[in-house]
């Protein structure tokens, strides 16, 4: 029996090259979309410094993505307020309700850095 799951990953271009910065795979939307809002918070203050993890079980330990030096404040403001809206969480996990793939990016304009988050659904056995 393949069970649905989903996937959620950070990633990061210049344009040139392309890294995965870190990832997980997890059981529903919901927590691919919490682990997302929690790795945009954490990189947005500044790689983890001041935020830490809500309380309460969340399944297995999701691993940080490696952290970025922004440039400018610009991609930590996207981020944070991607992170807090309630309308575009609403949003993201309606998109993801629906099958289709989660993506978010934002860019330090200093360096032409662009960094995306994704979400998406698949079967575990697949992920």
């Amino acid at each position: 029996m393949t069970r649905t799951g989903y996937a959620a990953e950070v990633t990061v271009t210049d344009g040139q090259w392309f890294a995965s910065l870190g990832g997980v795979t997890v059981r529903n939307r919901r927590l691919a979309l919490l682990w997302l809002r929690g790795q945009a918070l954490r990189l947005a203050d500044g790689h983890g410094r001041g935020h830490t993890r809500p309380p309460g079980p969340l399944g297995p330990p999701a691993s940080d993505v490696r952290p970025v030096l922004f440039h400018g404040f610009d991609a930590p403001l996207g981020l944070r307020a991607w992170a807090t809206d309630r309308e575009r969480q609403d949003d993201a996990i309606r998109a993801l309700e629906a099958g289709f793939p989660l993506l978010f990016t934002v860019v330090d304009p200093a360096v032409g850095l662009s960094l995306t988050l994704s979400g998406w659904r698949g079967s575990l056995t697949d992920l």
